[in-house]
């Protein structure tokens, strides 16, 4: 074999042996790359999904874009949801960046202590003073002083929505005629009365029949009076505060399937403009479970191992 020749072999030899090298470093990329994609894709475990009252797929984004333009915005949560404090949170920064003001309204202040919290907010007088003078809930520096604390920082205004416990307490053991005994100073701090009481409702027969026979004759029923007396008085107190958008938070079941307080509201003006906004758990967020789905315009779909807050 010639020199000439035997240069052409080594030549296609070499050829040969980088194509076999090439493709054994490509086929390890390849395998490398499903490796990683397989590791990222069992990693990836979201905190929440959120999902139309249709059960479809949707996100943060495209939730506040229609959320933003309701006058009232309702954040129903678990009220020891790590996740639902958070984004409730969220929702209100992002209605102030959006609309350029935003009321808060919350079940976790009762009406009474509306002063208490005015005094708070104006710089009247210190946080102490607030945990000691306003019936504050126990998880209310971890869960509810965030939202608190923006508004005072932007000087928005914060409403105490909800009926002093010690009335709605009176209705469960002695019935709405009860009422009628408060002084007057007492009752404005209470929807107006009389009070309209549907027990049909979905949701207050619902506690009924779950109640069934416990406690003595017809506490199952003062005990949904009662909690229709407390969706009245913050439907009261949000129209009495209607400085739109107006974010109120509360406990999922003042708010789910469009009843409790939204169903006080549309009974007093039909042509509000309301969005609802819920949390939910599942074990498994992937798909919105049947038995969640039309209970707000936007689930918010938590692992049901997700951090509790207490």
């Amino acid at each position: 074999m010639s020199e000439v020749d035997e240069a052409k072999v080594n030549f296609r030899s070499g050829i040969l042996r980088y194509e076999r090298t090439k493709n054994i470093f490509s086929m390890k990329k390849l395998i490398l790359f499903f490796i990683i994609s397989g590791s990222l894709a069992a990693q990836d475990k979201p905190a929440y999904k959120i999902y139309t009252k249709e059960g479809k797929l949707t996100d943060f984004t495209a939730m506040m874009k229609q959320a933003s333009k309701a006058e009232i915005i309702f954040f129903g949560e678990l009220h020891d949801n790590a996740i639902a404090h958070w984004l409730e949170l969220q929702v209100m920064k992002d209605l102030y960046a959006q609309r350029g003001t935003v009321t808060l309204g919350m079940e976790m202040f009762e009406s009474d202590n509306q002063l208490v919290l005015d005094e708070y907010l104006n710089g009247v007088i210190d946080e102490k003073l607030l945990l000691n003078e306003a019936k504050v809930w126990d998880n209310y520096k971890n869960d509810y002083k965030p939202l608190v604390e923006f508004a005072k920082e932007n000087k928005l205004r914060a409403v105490a929505t909800n009926v002093p416990r010690r009335y709605a307490n009176l209705v469960y053991k002695k019935g709405i005629e009860a009422l009628n005994l408060l002084s007057v100073e007492a009752k404005s701090t209470i929807a107006p009365l009389p009070i309209t009481i549907d027990l049909t409702l979905p949701g207050y027969k619902s506690m009924i029949d779950q109640m069934g026979g416990h406690g003595s004759a017809g506490s199952a029923e003062n005990m949904a009076r009662s909690q229709a007396v407390k969706d009245a008085t913050m439907a009261h107190f949000i129209l009495a505060n209607k400085i739109f958008p107006f974010l109120h938070v509360n406990g999922s079941y003042h708010s789910q399937n469009f009843e409790g307080i939204v169903w006080y509201l549309k009974q007093a003006d039909a042509k509000l403009v309301i969005s609802t906004l819920q949390v939910v758990e599942q074990k498994n967020i992937d798909a919105l479970e049947t038995e969640h789905k039309g209970l707000a315009d936007f689930i918010i779909c938590v692992p049901s191992d997700m951090t509790k807050t207490y």
